[in-house]
């Protein structure tokens, strides 16, 4: 009894195989070069004809990481509120390269930064309100920073919205943990 032995897909379906992941990936949402080349490397084709492929999408425009870095930090930081470190790290994450990212996350201003930032917390102001001003300083500067907002950020637009409350803040800023 003769065992059949698998055959070896040739190059062209090796091709063929790693554009239908691409693809397929793609169709989801936009993807990182480094995205598409783990998918396919999980997916065993080789390093070689992943490469080729990612050339021969890049050309036509379906991979593009620096739209992707654009886009994405549009995205989350003025729709979702998300701050440079986070967005930095998301995209790290993603495999967009230091240019490009520290690129990208120079169309946010300080201006805007500090506005998204007001934004994140008029929202939760209203819920800590009754609590000591040490307290909702604390929460408030934590949600900033959990969103990726640096430390310096985050005290001055609360320093500056708990002001507008009227809260005495002259010991209750001095007070938080130095972040960095």
């Amino acid at each position: 009894m003769q065992q059949d032995i698998p055959r070896r897909p040739s190059g062209e379906e090796e091709y063929e195989r790693a554009r239908e992941i691409c693809l397929r990936q793609l169709s989801y949402s936009a993807r990182t070069r480094a995205q598409l080349a783990t998918a396919m490397r999980r997916r065993g084709i080789e390093d070689e004809i992943a490469a080729d492929t990612l050339s021969r999408f890049e050309t036509v425009g379906l991979v593009d990481d620096e739209a992707f870095a654009a886009a994405w930090v549009d995205s989350r930081h003025r729709g979702r509120g998300v701050g440079p470190r986070k967005l930095a790290h998301e995209l790290r994450s993603r495999g967009v390269d230091q240019k490009l990212t520290a690129e990208s996350l120079g169309t946010i201003t300080p201006e805007e930064e500090r506005a998204t930032a007001r934004a994140l917390i008029e929202v939760r102001l209203a819920g800590t309100r009754g609590q000591p001003a040490q307290r909702r300083a604390r929460r408030l500067t934590g949600i900033l920073a959990r969103k990726g907002y640096s430390p310096q950020v985050a005290y001055d637009v609360v320093r500056e919205a708990l002001t507008t409350e009227g809260e005495e803040l002259t010991d209750v800023i001095e007070s938080l943990p130095d972040g960095d």
